[in-house]
């Protein structure tokens, strides 16, 4: 119910801002929604209401469930790469609504029956044949995955390849040929006989990194592993090492077989773990690094929020998504890992909810590192002491931890973020500047640590 009520409560600000650039109210449903919905896609996303007037007055619309799924059906049999759009009932003064969510599509342009459409201001605009090819550069162009680096198929990874095929295939979002050369030629992963960077990241050997460590405190880690692989690959490698080290329990139900009951819902962890994957700053030579604590696990990749989403929009579900790596969430989407564009974290919050209504997801930005927290709140110890003493204290006082020196918590702060610089030090520890500079000049002279690339771009490195 409460997630209903903040759908209503969205839509309802939609209502108020009227006919725009990225809101279409519409009587019924029709060929002229459909062509909405590809002129959104082409350009920011956006909402098509049906059941309301140009005015913005709520008429309702008659729907069934039967009803909107022939809707999605008009919709996914008329354009070409199909759209499936997100949809909500929602009930306005009476009446039923139905909106539908589309998000701006990674590799432009979409068409319908052959025509393209833009989104200007309140309306949809025909594409010229020039226009058409401007906006299919710039979707490549715009996109770092897509420039071409000098390597050749051959150069490519035949395991990652074949399973490639394999779930493409299976997921139907794409038939393959009997020649994965020129398939991935015509998904625009090779481009004039030479690899993306994208083909380099998914099928290849590249120089990043999924980095998992299982913590027992912030400076006490049990189990580690880097996985070094291509995408396509890795991402199952790193989900079996995250299953290895949270809990799993059975629950009995009366039936032979038990049921297993994971510490965290594993489609969500996948979720979280492919977002982290698919908007990493590939620019940045830091890792992906997972966190995996006894209570919340911390997914970072480096990269500030792109485009215009923010963290207070990613709260909602009317947030429109923007891809960093335009080819790699194409590449997601069609293995079916990746349900829908731009609809991740209104998935994961909804199998929270209906599945672990104590675990909180928390997302931050913070030295351009985007961080999803997930997890239950840390027990707190009671607050009234207990009912008998003891007759004598105790001979010796117990031990206290040992509070880390100023070295440990810069090695500590470090491996966290290895782009923090000496002020942030500063900042973080509450050192002077001097000090700061003395502690890092010991820890490099001790070979603890290494400065990789140049004073304002490089990072930290920690030597194991």
């Amino acid at each position: 119910m409460q997630h209903l009520q903040q759908i209503t409560n969205d839509l309802f600000k939609l209502i108020r801002s009227g006919d725009s650039e990225t809101v279409e109210f519409k009587l019924s449903f029709g060929k002229e929604a459909i062509e909405t919905a590809v002129a959104f896609a082409n350009t920011k996303g956006g909402y098509i209401c049906i059941g309301m007037s140009d005015s913005g007055s709520v008429k309702g619309v008659t729907c069934t469930e039967d009803q909107i799924k022939d809707w999605l059906n008009q919709i996914k049999m008329a354009t070409l790469p199909q759209l499936f759009p997100q949809h909500h009932i929602c009930n306005l003064d009476d009446h039923n609504i139905v909106i539908f969510i589309v998000q701006e599509y990674p590799l432009k342009p979409i068409s319908c029956k052959g025509r393209y459409f833009k989104r200007h201001g309140a309306s949809n605009h025909l594409l010229s044949s020039d226009d058409i090819v401007d906006l299919r550069m710039q979707s490549l162009n715009m996109s770092f995955d897509s420039f071409i680096i000098e390597a050749d198929i051959e150069s490519l990874d035949e395991n990652a390849l074949e399973k490639f095929t394999n779930d493409i295939k299976e997921s139907g979002r794409y038939t393959p040929s009997k020649r994965v050369d020129l398939d991935l030629a015509k998904l625009g992963f090779i481009q004039n006989g030479k690899l993306t960077r994208a083909a380099e990241l998914l099928f290849g050997n590249h120089h990043t990194s999924i980095h998992i460590g299982r913590f027992k405190s912030r400076d006490t880690i049990i189990d580690d592993t880097v996985i070094r692989a291509p995408l396509i690959l890795a991402i199952d490698q790193a989900m079996e090492f995250i299953k290895k080290n949270i809990r799993l329990g059975y629950e009995f139900t009366g039936e032979l077989k038990r049921k297993e009951t994971w510490q965290y819902p594993l489609p969500v962890l996948r979720e979280l773990l492919l977002n982290a994957v698919i908007h990493k700053d590939y620019r940045d030579p830091t890792d992906v690094i997972i966190k995996i604590f006894d209570e919340h696990i911390e997914f970072m990749n480096p990269g500030e929020l792109f485009g215009s989403i923010t963290l207070e929009s990613l709260q909602t579900d009317f947030y429109k998504a923007s891809h960093r790596n335009k080819l790699l969430a194409e590449a997601f989407y069609l293995t079916g890992e990746v349900e829908k564009y731009g609809t991740g974290f209104i998935r994961i919050r909804s199998k929270l909810n209906n599945d672990c209504p104590n675990v909180k997801l928390t997302l931050n930005v913070s030295q351009g590192v985007f961080t999803v927290t997930i997890g239950t709140a840390p027990k707190t110890a009671p607050k009234t002491a207990p009912k008998t003493a003891p007759k004598t204290a105790p001979k010796t006082a117990p031990k206290t931890a040992k509070k880390p020196n100023t070295r440990e918590q810069i090695i500590a702060l470090l491996e966290e973020n290895p782009k923090l610089t000496k002020q942030n030090l500063m900042k973080e520890l509450n050192k002077a500047s001097g000090t700061i500079k003395e502690h890092i000049r010991i820890l490099q002279q001790e070979g603890k640590i290494m400065r990789i690339g140049s004073r304002k771009t490089g990072y930290w490195k920690v030597i194991e």
